[in-house]
């Protein structure tokens, strides 16, 4: 099994297979735009532009887990690009732990341990994956973007 295997919901409820991202790197994020993290936003945003042509891509999946997203995806894609000025892929409002969370973020988990064993302990958790459609690091919350910039073109 590997991620292409998931299908996914675009911000506006549109569905579609991680199939079309096959051969590129990727970087999954869970956000919230009412977090303290959010300054994250514009290294992930500068990470993408830079490396998107040579096949990375980030997916921003908005999460009110811990309650600090807006209530709805729209409203959490919009507050993105109009705010944060990102233009990488944003996803609908997903649970990212739990016997409710989405079944990619229980595959995301399951692959890789953080620092509370399989559960996503806060927004902006990373996980990398290879070309290959396989996960390979995960990156904690307050691990900033920029810091783990090389990892993400050692897989490129």
């Amino acid at each position: 099994m590997n991620i292409y295997e998931f299908e996914v919901k675009t911000e506006k409820g549109e569905p579609y297979s991680l199939e079309q991202y096959k051969g590129k790197v990727l970087l999954v994020v869970n956000t919230a735009t009412k977090c303290g993290l959010t300054g994250q936003f514009e290294e992930l945003e500068e990470l993408y532009k830079k490396y998107k042509d040579q096949g990375f891509e980030i997916l921003g999946f908005p999460s009110n887990q811990f309650k600090q997203e807006l209530p709805n995806a729209t409203d959490a894609a919009e507050a993105c690009r109009l705010i944060y000025g990102v233009t990488f892929p944003m996803h609908e409002l997903v649970k990212v732990n739990g016997e409710d969370a989405h079944p990619l973020f229980k595959y995301l988990t399951e692959q890789t341990k953080g620092l509370l064993g399989k559960n996503v302990k806060w927004n902006f958790t990373k996980f990398l994956i290879d070309r290959e459609g396989n996960v390979v690091k995960r990156f904690a919350p307050t691990d900033k973007p920029s810091k783990f910039e090389s990892e993400i073109v050692k897989y490129l």
